[in-house]
């Protein structure tokens, strides 16, 4: 295969998966402000895509793109709870190439829902936490980490979030607001989870109990 059919390949993606509607921008907290029939549209429309997309087309969006087509694969990956991209996600997460996409693999991971997903999330906060000059994922990872916690019955975050520990110190905020703060993230983590739920029951791919 040639590069400029390569290119081409990515330009046809993206064209039918990434950019209808502006759907990268709407990937995330934009999606929370939405209600209605306008949410349950783009959810429907969001799931059929993933049901439709293939895993070497979502390979493609996140091996050439940039962080449009990465933030919108990994939403994609979720939605169809394709767990066999969890690596990939984790080393893309854990590399913090661009802005804008380590939110999508933070839900992603939270979507397949193993210690698995965990401990790639523990590693990232291991790695990033104690860099409180770089301002990268760091509360979106908590958050997922604590929304994983929730649904395992697992204690995972609990060593960040001593009083003295990484996610204050990286907060720089007294102990009690700090951890107001990584509750208030936890809330908006399962709140992109429930969209991703959402957009799952119109996905002809999607496992059926999440």
């Amino acid at each position: 295969m040639h590069h400029s059919d390569h290119v081409g390949g990515l330009r046809e993606l993206v064209a039918r998966f990434v950019t209808p509607e502006r759907r990268y921008l709407k990937l995330g907290g934009g999606l929370l402000g939405k209600s209605g029939p306008e949410r349950a549209l783009f959810a429907r429309k969001l799931g059929e895509a993933a049901g439709e997309i293939t895993p070497e087309e979502l390979a493609v969006l996140l091996d050439e793109g940039g962080w449009r087509e990465r933030k919108t694969a990994a939403w994609l990956i979720a939605v169809a709870g394709r767990s066999e991209f969890r690596e990939r996600l984790g080393e893309l997460l854990l590399a913090s190439e661009g802005p804008y996409a380590g939110q999508a693999y933070c839900v992603a991971l939270t979507t397949f829902a193993t210690p698995g997903d965990a401990s790639l999330l523990v590693t990232y906060l291991d790695r990033y936490l104690p860099r409180a000059d770089l301002t990268y994922d760091q509360p979106r990872a908590l958050g997922a980490l604590l929304h994983l916690d929730n649904r395992l019955g697992t204690g995972y975050a609990a060593r960040f979030l001593t009083p003295g520990g990484l996610w204050q110190q990286w907060t720089k905020l007294p102990p009690e607001t700090a951890n107001q703060e990584a509750e208030g993230l936890r809330a908006f983590i399962g709140q992109l989870h429930c969209a991703v739920q959402e957009s799952a029951q119109h996905c002809a791919t999607a496992p059926l109990s999440r």
